[in-house]
């Protein structure tokens, strides 16, 4: 009886009329609030909230529901990490990244030449790592989860086997995405359908229901063992993939130290590797911590080139410096000493692009995609959780298990396939992150969160790729150097710069077009593209009310009560 009045709870604005729920980008509320990529999602986050759930237990249900709702990112056949802060002072990082297979070896995705073969590490079953997202939720849920794991994936199971209205955003990729669907799945499912899709279609996930009630039922072991595993095993046979029986079994989630980083009064938590996130995250502060940013207006184009300087050089450091640190050791404490981050930018020259060539990476002492989505939340106990996950690229590999409904992604393309060349993003890496079995691939991903003293205040993160890093890097300036509300914090201009390539990218939209030609006069090729990440951010405010923040360039919505 219990089980049957939580589903009505989730079926009223499910059955009742299948129009797109409408949420606000931005709300304020009393005891709860989350943001997601989904107004579908961030409904169930809300009402896991509302049933007396923690920020944890709201965090699983908007995982599992994205998986439904925004299936070219929200996923269980991917991976991520969490963040997580108490109004107590406990911080932790949850790290549930994809592993290369037992079978994965560094030479899969070259020719007899020893060079990159195009796409191989980007489409097919070739590019899975194998999924990390079901086992990383089950140990949150193990560890701070306060209501029972059914009762957390019953809306999502519901959402797939009802369908849901899709968006005019999720039509479009669809649609630009039907051709691949088309070309790497046989076997008729809900997304290789030669129908052109529209805002308000339904969309019905019928084998994907099935899986997520095995899940429900029998835990993590309903995906990594048992009738979802034997279907993985068959497809991978079937589709010269090479996850296997034991890698599944095999495949755990980590809990890290998370990465604390002192910015004036403030702490910055954030993942430790194998994201680069907040390493780069960490640097990036540091190196412009002294140059009194507060004294810069907004717009004036020496904050864009002191930011841009500092971004490209710390590219260059993850490229060379970053991997798996259950593989390769990773200079940590070097590459966020105050003095090495210092002395990376002691040949910068105000108003002066440095020359790519003049950038490499440091030398550190003491060695220890738009297609991504981010989600926040925030509960009545003084609790954020962050949390970015991911498929790599739109719809991962673009292949879904056969009888099982859900897309594996294609993070092996995160991995440096032959040092020295670009991934899909155009980042580069070297043998730190070369392809070795079970090891975890490097990641821009970047959940953070922004504490004062004990209290947690701020939990925010972005999609983005390789721009991640760069985009939270900004919103935390925002924030903590120029002191704007949470809602411009999130949505003013935002620009990127990878050092490689040498290109300073600037949105097309945001930008003053005088700040864009002071920027090319001085020496900056630039690219405009529509838009840097789309962040999700929620705030507990001084009079403890909850604010959450959805970026205006997505479809991000804030849902609580």
């Amino acid at each position: 009886m219990k089980n049957l009045l939580i589903l009505v709870q989730f079926c009223l604005y499910t059955f009742v009329s299948w129009s797109q729920p409408v949420l606000p980008k931005s709300q304020i509320f009393e005891n709860g609030v989350v943001v997601s990529a989904h107004p579908e999602a961030s409904l169930v986050g809300s009402q896991i909230l509302k049933m007396g759930g923690n920020a944890v237990d709201a965090a699983i249900a908007i995982q599992f529901a994205l998986a439904v709702v925004y299936p070219n990112a929200g996923n269980i056949g991917g991976g991520g990490f969490m963040i997580y802060a108490d109004s107590k002072g406990k911080i932790d990082a949850l790290d549930f990244r994809e592993k290369a297979p037992a079978k994965a070896h560094k030479d899969m995705y070259l020719d007899e030449k020893g060079e990159v073969i195009k796409n191989k590490s980007l489409y097919g079953s070739l590019a899975a790592g194998v999924p990390g997202s079901v086992r990383g939720m089950a140990e949150a849920h193990k560890k701070y989860g306060s209501l029972p794991w059914e009762q957390l994936i019953n809306p999502a199971i519901i959402l797939a086997g009802q369908g849901y209205p899709i968006t005019e955003r999720q039509a479009n990729l669809l649609n630009e995405y039907q051709e691949r669907f088309l070309k790497y799945n046989q076997t008729p499912n809900a997304f290789n359908s030669t129908k052109a899709w529209k805002k308000g279609d339904i969309f019905i996930q019928s084998d994907l229901a099935k899986t997520l009630a095995r899940i429900a039922k029998k835990g993590s072991n309903g995906f990594y063992k048992g009738k979802t595993a034997m279907l993985i095993r068959k497809h991978m046979k079937k589709h010269n993939g090479i996850i296997t029986s034991k890698d599944l079994k095999q495949y755990n989630a980590v809990w890290r130290k998370p990465i604390e980083v002192s910015y004036k009064d403030y702490s910055i938590i954030t993942m430790p590797p194998p994201s680069s996130g907040g390493i780069a995250l960490g640097q990036l502060l540091k190196m412009v911590e002294s140059r009194s940013l507060k004294n810069i207006e907004f717009e004036n184009p020496l904050r864009y080139n002191i930011l841009a300087e500092a971004e490209k050089r710390v590219y260059a450091d993850r490229s060379k410096y970053l991997g798996d640190p259950d593989f390769v050791k990773v200079p940590i404490s070097g590459l966020m000493d105050s003095l090495y981050c210092t002395k990376r930018m002691s040949n910068f020259v105000e108003m002066q692009p440095t020359a790519q060539k003049d950038i490499t990476y440091g030398m550190p002492e003491g060695y220890e995609s738009t297609e991504t989505t981010h989600f926040s939340v925030a509960d009545k106990y003084g609790t954020l959780v962050s949390i970015t996950t991911t498929l790599n690229g739109n719809y991962g590999s673009s292949v879904v298990v056969e009888g099982a409904g859900f897309m594996l992604n294609n993070e092996m393309d995160d991995f440096s396939a032959k040092p020295g060349t670009p991934n899909m993003f155009g980042l580069i890496g070297s043998k730190a992150n070369q392809i070795e079995p079970n090891k975890r691939m490097l990641s821009s991903m970047t959940p953070t969160i922004i504490k004062k003293g004990k209290k947690p205040l701020f939990a925010l993160g972005s999609p983005g790729g390789g721009t991640i890093i760069t985009t939270v890097f900004q919103v935390v300036l925002n924030l903590l150097e120029y002191k704007m509300d949470l809602e411009q914090a999130v949505n003013k201009s935002r620009f990127h710069h990878q050092w490689t390539p040498d290109i300073l990218f600037l949105e097309q939209n945001q930008n003053d077009e005088s700040i864009v030609n002071k920027l090319n006069k001085i020496g900056y090729k630039i690219e405009r593209p529509n838009f840097l990440g789309c962040v999700g951010a929620v705030q507990i405010r001084e009079d403890g009310s909850l604010l959450g923040v959805g970026d205006k360039r997505g479809d991000d919505c804030a849902a609580g009560f």
